[in-house]
């Protein structure tokens, strides 16, 4: 059969592969010119100090909008926000279904209603080694062991050869809350030789030597510092780790502790967790309005802003401003969480401000009392082992992340190995090729409430401003080029230091009159000459005193 005929089996990282964040792929099966699509994932990533002003950055789905008649779904691992952040903003305008498993629809159809975003979704059930069909692809959900319920890889069965894609995983014997990963599933893909693998990977860990602690270990660490605390003890951690929730409330509950919850993502994911039977023989939590009535000796308080988010009730907490809760000198505060890289310093300040209030802080430097959610070098080989793949694609990671994996796997005796980047083209089956850059993609702001590309988001302008500031000069003049308003003038972002011979006003001042004095009246009438002769004046004067080059707008009116 003519290749431009044949069923091909391809792989399109759109998103989370090169980068921590915003996963998104595309699995497309058929001839070149006539595949139908499946879409695993929809994530967003978080803004950082290069992007003011916005807070998520989402995957831009051009390449599935050119092929929308034939995307047939979006399939969900899960609920974190890198994975299924977007779906809400992008997966509307396809108009086609979303499968999820009960945990991650409650968390969708929460997030729709906590946010008031008025498009919608239509969510089918997904539920564990229950395969559907969707056209050519047959998808199995199958359990692994992550920090959030119900976490899913996928099997991908096709006419022509099987994809396992991870998402995200480890091999944890004794999870907390839920079941551990189905290594009988993973080792029968393997023992099935009726046609060949393809392993898309977490590479989040590939980094680490070892085995990821299990945690229940980090159960046992927090029951032993909730039990011999001397007053109050705080914990912050991911919302969404409701299997650290239920270890903090056992060790309270057997310390003979209340657990009060502070935070409104604590509240809405422990309650969807509570509906769904996920913390039978928990007591109830207590909110945040019965803190004080309860004896230092006898709270454990849960709170959220383990990333250093600004409003949330540990910083509020810090900074004293808390409308219902303290901690004194003596109390414990724990951090059960990591710092998400860009997020350290804030972490940081909020636990120099405790410190600095006799508040005792213990975090995963000095003990156990976090565990990631993905797997390490020796969990990544013992994968392998399990599902025998032909191909291994490491997916989930930033460069370093992705390299080390590959060589991992290459060591590892895994035949084919892609180094596939966002944008590429793997075709998988009936025989590899990898093709870097075939298709378009990028990044989309979301800027408030307006989803943009970055040239349309007006970052690139507002960086400029936060390093020279900005100065604003007016002035009205006539057809016979006299000035007969003005020029007024107005600074932002400038310093102002009073003590010095000559203020950067008065140097504006003086840039300004003297620059349209130098300009003959005749050609004074030309408002783009002045304009352009007041912008080159006020920048130079302002660089030489400050040294830095201010943004200048300049706003000539003719009369």
């Amino acid at each position: 059969m003519a290749k431009a005929f044949r069923d091909e089996l391809v792989f399109v990282p759109l998103g989370g592969v090169g980068e921590i964040g915003m996963n998104m792929a595309a699995y497309g099966f058929g001839p070149e010119r006539n595949r139908k699509w499946i879409v695993v994932d929809c994530g967003v990533t978080f803004g950082g100090p290069n992007e003011p002003g916005i807070e998520l950055i989402l995957p831009d789905p051009a390449f599935l909008e050119e092929n929308a008649d034939d995307v047939l779904a979006l399939i969900l691992t899960h609920s974190h926000e890198d994975h299924y952040g977007a779906v809400l903003d992008l997966w509307p305008a396809f108009d086609k279904p979303v499968y999820a498993t009960a945990f991650t629809a409650a968390m969708l159809a929460a997030k729709r209603a906590t946010e008031d975003i008025v498009d919608n979704v239509v969510v089918k059930s997904m539920r564990v080694g229950k395969p559907f069909t969707l056209g050519p692809f047959t998808i199995e959900a199958i359990n692994v062991a992550h920090s959030i319920p119900e976490s899913c890889a996928l099997l991908i069965t096709t006419p022509i050869g099987r994809v396992v894609h991870t998402g995200d995983w480890k091999l944890d014997p004794n999870p907390v809350g839920g079941p551990p990963t189905d290594i009988a599933r993973f080792t029968a893909i393997g023992a099935d030789k009726s046609s060949p693998i393809a392993l898309m990977c977490d590479s989040t860990n590939a980094l680490k030597d070892g085995t990821s602690p299990s945690e229940d270990e980090v159960a046992a660490n927090l029951e032993a510092l909730i039990a011999d605390a001397p007053h109050r003890v705080a914990i912050t951690t991911f919302a969404s780790n409701v299997g650290r929730v239920i270890s903090v409330a056992r060790a309270a509950q057997k310390a003979g502790r209340k657990v009060v919850m502070s935070g409104r993502a604590m509240h809405r994911i422990s309650g969807i967790a509570r509906e769904l039977g996920m913390l039978e023989g928990i007591d109830p939590f207590l909110d945040q309005n019965e803190y004080k009535s309860l004896p230092r000796s006898k709270v454990v308080l849960l709170c959220t802003g383990s990333q250093g988010e600004a409003r949330a009730a540990i910083a509020r907490i810090a900074r004293e401003e808390h409308p219902e809760i303290a901690l004194n000198a003596g109390d414990r505060v724990i951090f059960s969480s990591w710092a998400i890289p860009g997020n350290e310093r804030e972490v940081i300040d909020i636990q120099n401000l405790l410190i600095d209030r006799g508040v005792e802080v213990i975090t995963q430097t000095n003990a156990l009392v976090h565990t990631t959610g993905h797997p390490r070098r020796e969990e990544l080989k013992r994968l392998y082992d399990m599902i025998q793949p032909n191909i291994l694609v490491p997916v989930h990671g930033e460069a370093v992340h992705l390299e080390a994996h590959a060589l991992l796997g290459r060591q590892h005796g895994i035949g084919e190995v892609v180094h596939a980047r966002n944008g590429d083209m793997v075709r998988l089956f009936p025989e590899l090729t990898h093709f870097p850059g075939e298709v378009r993609v990028g990044q989309l702001f979301l800027d408030g409430n307006v989803l943009c590309t970055p040239d349309e988001s007006g970052v690139k302008g507002r960086r400029k401003l936060s390093f020279g500031g900005h100065i604003v000069v007016s002035v009205c003049i006539n057809s016979g080029g006299q000035v007969v308003s003005g020029p007024e003038f107005a600074m932002e972002g400038l310093p102002d230091v009073e003590e010095d011979e000559e203020s950067l006003g008065q140097v504006v001042r003086r840039a300004v009159h003297g620059t349209l004095k130098s300009i003959p009246p005749k050609r004074r009438s030309d408002p783009e000459l002045v304009n352009s002769a007041l912008q080159r004046a006020v920048r130079s004067e302002v660089s030489s005193y400050w040294g830095r080059k201010p943004n200048v707008s300049v706003f000539v009116h003719r009369i």
